[in-house]
């Protein structure tokens, strides 16, 4: 319409400087009047107050959890939604120029959504070529929600991740891009200790990424040692280019990063429910989001259709350190580390055909990921991998390594536990009831869990006897991480712990903490481990000790697992006391266990050294 009135206004005259000016303020009068009906229209039907659009803003309960101010167009936007949505129309139509850079182009979400609920016909139409190159590119068809699952070395790491796969119409799922959310802290070289404080307190600003899908893989799978699971979501296309649109939106804006709430994972159940708005995923969710239960989560509410796995480079070389003979498990390291010479291995007459492609294949892998971890420089990367395979290539076709999928992490128990028992000391009678909010421990069931960790936050334990009650524990926080050592893997092994407990010496509850490493080996059916451990209490003054501690843990069967360790210490006052521990669980249900126990502690009474026994039975309950 403006353009046939300008066509009418200047045809058969010449263009003068008024008549511009004319045309100016005439295209500015309809351009507000448009603006402000649709104001008008967006009020009555109220559309500030729409689920959508408090999603589109990341709004709970009238706050956005976006802290760039860069993402809102009003200055109120962040607790404003109708102020925002105003701002918005606005920005839509005072653009002078559509191009990539207009808001039209930046919130594709927005506008698509506002040009459906308005009836728009006369919306500014952009030309957004950096969008439309950037979704050609990625091609959003259907989404997958992955899980690389715990890194046993890294506590920061310890309770998984999760980020979404776009798939694309190519065939190959490598092609395809991933989107992520992650703190802006390099846990390669940030101190640990530094990095979860600043993570519980929101000390970091976490971003999304859209990157390459081989890309996550190669830092998770590959450097990271993290098996990887793949739920494919039932969303249709649709829905997967409306999620798109939304990530468009918030490229390069920040959040606060919180490690147990507004984390990774939390913030993918937002796109799901852009993807989808009768989702409500969050709202399970309060004081904590673990990634494993946000899959979880998925599952209850039917949007997982098919599940996959990917073995990590640890899996893989520790398959092939089961297929090698003995004799033969040290050539991989020595070529890859020692420029042991391939032909060596070829020529021998000793070594049968079989395990040469097994030691050249390893060596590959090996290779792969000496270099992910920086330990091999790119020119000897080249030349090393071009020998490898192309010596590997004259021994024949290879049959493709079976690799058994393990326990799907979807069938291990939840994260919240409530446990309840009875028990005899000395014979006496006590019951007990305990809950942690937070997560696994060597004593749950291992089933869907990776070997020989342990992570648990506020685990809290009490006990009732006919004369008093009693705190037994309330711990803090408890890591383990038990890395079994292998040819391919020198892992140490380490724990540290804090809170209240009453193994000391004396027969209270005291506060104590501790850290210790050692080292762990293992088979398929058990592992044993090794470890020193300083630990200190505080009660009524200050007390240290040194305690060295072996232990067994067998869990070849997915219905039981034992636990054994001896603990001997030698205290700062000259006192030398053992700690004896056993305990038999039994898998009842997905999330039932049964757990019997035995506990023998030195104590020392009034300066009387006494033997403490202790059995239990624990019921325990997860959710």
């Amino acid at each position: 319409m403006v353009q046939l009135l300008l066509h009418t206004f200047l045809q058969g005259s010449p263009i003068n400087l008024s008549k511009i000016i004319f045309f100016i303020l005439f295209n500015t009068l309809v351009l507000s009047a448009s603006v402000q009906t649709y104001k008008n229209r967006a009020n009555e039907l109220k559309l500030h107050e729409k689920h959508y659009w408090q999603l589109l803003l990341h709004m709970n309960d009238g706050v956005s959890e976006i802290d760039d101010k860069n993402f809102f167009l009003s200055q109120t936007g962040a607790t404003d939604a109708k102020s925002e949505l105003e701002a918005t129309l606005e920005a839509f139509f005072s653009g002078t120029t559509l191009d990539s850079n207009s808001t039209v182009c930046k919130f594709p979400a927005r506008y698509r959504w506002l040009k459906e609920q308005l009836h728009a016909r006369d919306f500014p139409v952009g030309e957004c070529i950096e969008y439309d190159k950037i979704f050609k590119r990625v091609d959003p068809v259907s989404t997958t929600l992955v899980f690389p699952s715990a890194h046993i070395n890294s506590p920061a790491s310890m309770f998984g991740h999760t980020f979404l796969r776009i798939n694309s119409s190519y065939h190959s799922k490598l092609l395809s891009y991933a989107i992520n959310y992650a703190a802006n802290a390099n846990t390669e070289t940030e101190n640990g200790v530094v990095f979860a404080i600043k993570g519980l307190v929101g000390g970091y600003f976490g971003k999304y990424s859209l990157l390459p899908y081989y890309e996550k893989l190669k830092e998770y799978r590959d450097s990271e040692q993290r098996d990887i699971w793949e739920y494919d979501l039932n969303l249709s296309q649709e829905e997967t280019i409306r999620m798109f649109e939304h990530i468009w939106e918030l490229n390069g804006t920040y959040s606060d990063y919180f490690f147990f709430t507004e984390n990774c994972s939390y913030n993918m159940l937002w796109l799901l429910e852009i993807a989808r708005p009768t989702l409500h995923l969050r709202d399970g969710f309060n004081y904590q989001v673990l990634p494993l239960e946000t899959v979880f989560e998925t599952e209850n509410q039917e949007l997982i259709i098919s599940k996959g796995y990917r073995p990590s480079k640890r899996t893989k070389l520790l398959k092939y350190e089961s297929l090698l003979n003995s004799n033969n498990l040290h050539y991989p390291v020595d070529i890859v580390d020692n420029n042991f010479n391939v032909k060596e291995v070829i020529n021998s007459k000793e070594i049968e055909h079989e395990q040469k492609k097994y030691i050249l294949e390893s060596a590959i892998e090996y290779l792969e990921y000496r270099f992910t971890k920086a330990k091999v420089s790119k020119e000897n990367y080249l030349l090393l991998f071009h020998t490898l395979t192309s010596q590997r290539a004259k021994l024949g076709s290879a049959k493709p390594l079976q690799i058994e999928t393990p326990q799907n992490p979807l069938s291990s128990h939840r994260s919240i536990r409530f446990q309840a028992g009875v028990g005899l000391n000395e014979g006496e009678s006590i019951a007990y009831l305990g809950i942690r909010p937070t997560y696994h421990d060597l004593e749950d069931s291992h089933y869907g869990f990776l070997r020989g960790t342990q992570i648990e936050f506020l685990n809290l334990l009490l006990s009732q006897t006919k004369t008093k009650s009693k705190v037994e524990k309330a711990t803090i926080v408890s890591i383990v991480s038990l890395a079994q050592r292998s040819t391919f893997f020198k892992s140490f092994s380490w724990r540290t712990k804090m809170g209240w407990e009453n193994n000391s010496i004396d027969d209270a509850t005291a506060f104590s903490a501790s850290v210790g490493a050692g080292y762990s080996w293992g088979n398929e059916f058990a592992y044993i481990y090794f470890l020193i451990d300083p630990i200190f209490y505080v009660k009524d003054g200050f007390m240290g000790a040194i305690g060295g501690s072996v232990g067994l843990n067998i869990d070849k069967y997915s219905f039981m697992q034992t636990n054994l360790e001896a603990t001997h210490r030698f205290y700062d006052n000259g006192v030398e006391q053992t700690l004896l521990f056993a305990s038999q669980g039994f898998r009842t249900s997905q999330n039932t266990q049964l757990v019997l126990k035995y506990d023998y502690k030195d104590k020392y009474i009034i300066s009387k050294k006494v033997s403490q026994e202790r059995f239990q039975l624990m019921f325990k309950y997860f959710y």
